[in-house]
């Protein structure tokens, strides 16, 4: 059996963040877009927590710590809850407003 790698971890962490680009860039719908961010922000805790895992480490009590990359992953977690909440209620104002969610045929200089 193969053992798990820094490199499994950041070809993993690479393919969803191309995923999560692709669904920001090439999707019509403000919801798919914000999904496609929310992907590409994932994609950089799963490499911010293997490099914590497989990096150089300290060690407490005889136990290997470095927790860094997970602090800056509940950050970048937490960053990402109140980015969705305040973009999906952006989206239902521009919804109730326009009646239409695509990003090509909004234009919010003209109310």
């Amino acid at each position: 059996m193969m053992p798990v790698t820094l490199n499994h971890f950041l070809v993993l962490s690479a393919m969803l963040f191309c995923i999560g680009l692709y669904g920001a860039l090439a999707k019509r719908n403000a919801v798919a877009i914000l999904m496609g961010i929310e992907l590409m922000f994932n994609a950089v805790n799963v490499a911010l927590v293997a490099f914590s895992r497989f990096g150089p480490a300290s060690t407490v009590a005889g136990q290997s710590v470095l927790l860094t990359g997970q602090a800056f992953a509940i950050f970048i977690l937490t960053v990402a809850a109140a980015e969705a909440a305040l973009g999906l209620a952006i989206i239902f104002a521009i919804y109730r407003r326009r009646e239409t969610i695509d990003p090509d045929r909004l234009n919010l200089l003209k109310w």
